[in-house]
């Protein structure tokens, strides 16, 4: 009995480590590296981040038109990776084109009631070097 509610409580807290959401992971990377500049064209390849009601969050594939630093258009990736336009009006809390910070955009709100934040990952600046630690011999 123990072993089973043992093996339960693992795997439940395995799976909430995975799903600690795919943003808040992406959040951090970005935290702690920071973002290059996102220029002024079509990305394609972006990760849209969905908020839930609950708190929750899922992540999909997609592309992002930015033009002067606002987005502009938004697409999501199929999994044949074709793309579709999301032709809902879109805007930032304050109802203006979202613009990015950091690599991520501001919140986006779309007349669905979906809200969502682009992360492009590209923008991501690379991890910095680490030193090579040395072991020292044992018969020091």
């Amino acid at each position: 009995m123990k072993k089973s509610l043992l093996l339960i409580l693992t795997v439940f807290i395995t799976m909430a480590a995975q799903s600690q959401d795919c943003f808040t992971r992406l959040q951090k990377a970005f935290d702690k590296r920071g973002a290059n500049a996102v220029a002024n064209e079509m990305h394609r390849n972006v990760i849209l981040s969905f908020f839930d009601e609950d708190g929750s969050t899922y992540c999909i594939s997609g592309k992002a038109r930015v033009e002067n630093g606002q987005i502009q258009s938004v697409f999501r990736q199929f999994e044949d990776d074709t793309y579709e336009l999301m032709e809902k009006k879109f805007y930032s809390a304050s109802k203006q084109p979202p613009v990015i910070v950091n690599g991520i955009s501001e919140m986006i709100y779309n007349t669905d009631g979906e809200k969502f934040k682009i992360v492009f990952i590209d923008a991501l600046k690379p991890k910095q070097k680490s030193y090579k630690e040395i072991s020292l011999p044992d018969d020091l």
